[in-house]
């Protein structure tokens, strides 16, 4: 995700054209910015906190029922290919077919657990400092995912079965490491990328559970302008061949005569601070991290249209369902986008959580599209006038002008959530998986892993003592 919703610079033909035929919605989010709790939400179509997979340790394993176990069981076809971040394909994880797909590694990032001062400093300097042109592990995996996809298409339109099926595409990229195609790379020299706000140390949001982030994520020193220069093109250049991918299935859909009969849904997991008040990566509350692009298209979703609803990736959930006329479990947070635009509600919240690496408390965030409550537990919140102030640079916290609406969300934030309650509940089951694996020093000896490798590939642990 590139800070701000509109794409005057990355060059992404495929996307655009899908939103042009589709409705964009503007105003979307994840509900946790880090990848294997998202995961287990939007299966779920539950708030990471209701379901207890709390960070990249705690991956789904089917427990809880999800869109792929409801539509399987009313004959509906639903495969995967690529990146889910379940536990493993062993498990029953309700596809009907599984190809080719990214799990946790071993047990996940036990690392993670830890969120006290016993944490330590990952080595994420060297990843940024690594940025540029070349080839990785994940751009040839996302190279096999579009080709396995579109196999998987002209296969299915041949059988003609008659069968109803969902196919999902799961690209890794674009995600650390920061490398990108040479001639993704070439493109994007001299481009002029937008500045990430609060870029400057001097003028980075201080906050106490940021320079905490900031320290043991090994970015409390920034880079060099050419460095992130750099570092834009890489990921620039990891996006435009995403978008490359993605065109190659999107044609094929066409190509198969299947897309007046087809919706398709992208969205990402997360989003990406590039620099973002000296961050880099996702893990926080703000529009760059937990904002996702989010499109939809097809025969059930209007041609053109950009959308200020606030959505999330719970939406996901009962839009999928409904797709196939079957009625959603009442329980579930979230609402079929399709019903969200035949009848646009009057206040609707949205709302994320984290706890998980690098904070030492639980931060949950609420919002309408308008304004936006962050809840640092045990610290100061923020409070933030997105149409005032698109960019997060000026918290009103506390400012009387402001009390009767901050107020309004801090309460909508309460209805959802007990942030003491389950941030308790959060490291109880941090605490107890370290135990079952040797204790917090059997953790730390063991060290951790930047990336979760391809099927087939062996993480590379850093930072043990053993």
């Amino acid at each position: 995700m590139f800070q701000g919703r509109k794409n005057s610079v990355f060059a992404t033909p495929n996307l655009d054209a899908l939103a042009a035929r589709g409705t964009s919605f503007e105003r979307a989010y994840t509900n946790c910015p880090i990848c294997v709790p998202e995961r287990a939400s939007l299966a779920t179509g539950k708030y990471v906190h209701e379901i207890g997979n709390w960070d990249n340790a705690h991956p789904y394993h089917g427990e809880n029922k999800s869109w792929h176990h409801v539509l399987r069981e009313n004959e509906v076809d639903v495969t995967v290919i690529g990146k889910l971040h379940f536990r493993s394909a062993n498990d029953d994880n309700g596809f009907t077919e599984e190809i080719d797909t990214l799990h946790v590694f071993g047990v996940g990032d036990l690392h993670g657990c830890i969120r006290d001062e016993r944490a330590t400093v990952r080595r994420k300097k060297k990843e940024l400092l690594s940025a540029g042109p070349g080839n990785s592990s994940y751009l040839e995996y996302d190279a096999r995912i579009a080709d396995q996809a579109i196999d998987w298409l002209k296969n299915r339109v041949a059988e003609q079965n008659g069968k109803p099926w969902v196919l999902w595409v799961s690209f890794v990229c674009p995600h650390p490491p920061y490398i990108g195609p040479q001639k993704w790379f070439d493109y994007y020299e001299g481009k002029p990328f937008p500045e990430p706000p609060q870029k400057k140390p001097e003028d980075w949001n201080n906050h106490p559970s940021l320079q905490v982030m900031r320290y043991l994520h090994d970015q409390d020193v920034p880079l060099s302008d050419s460095e992130i220069s750099k570092m834009n093109q890489a990921y620039a250049a990891s996006v435009s061949n995403l978008d490359e991918n993605i065109g190659k299935v999107l044609n094929a859909v066409k190509e198969l005569d299947q897309e007046e009969t087809t919706n398709i849904v992208y969205s990402t997991d997360h989003g990406e601070s590039r620099g973002s008040r000296g961050l880099y990566g996702k893990f926080t509350m703000y529009e760059e991290s937990a904002g996702v692009p989010f499109i939809a298209a097809g025969p059930d979703f209007p041609v053109g249209q950009v959308s200020n609803i606030p959505v999330s990736l719970v939406d996901l959930h009962p839009t999928f369902i409904r797709n196939f006329d079957l009625e959603p479990d009442p329980n579930i947070a979230g609402s079929d986008l399709r019903q969200l635009l035949r009848d646009p509600p009057g206040l609707r919240y949205v709302f994320s959580e984290y706890h998980a690496l690098h904070f030492p408390n639980a931060v949950f965030m609420v919002t309408d599209g308008r304004y936006k409550y962050i809840h640092y537990h045990h610290d100061s919140p923020e409070f933030y006038d997105l149409e005032q102030d698109p960019d997060e640079l000026n918290n009103l916290h506390g400012l009387p002008k402001y009390e009767e609406n901050e107020t309004r969300m801090r309460h909508a934030l309460h209805d959802i959530v007990d942030p003491e309650a389950v941030d308790q509940k959060a490291k109880a089951a941090q605490a107890a998986l370290m135990e079952s694996h040797g204790g917090v020093d059997a953790v730390l000896a063991r060290g951790h892993f930047n990336n979760s490798p391809i099927p087939g590939n062996q993480a590379e642990f850093y930072g043990g003592s053993s």
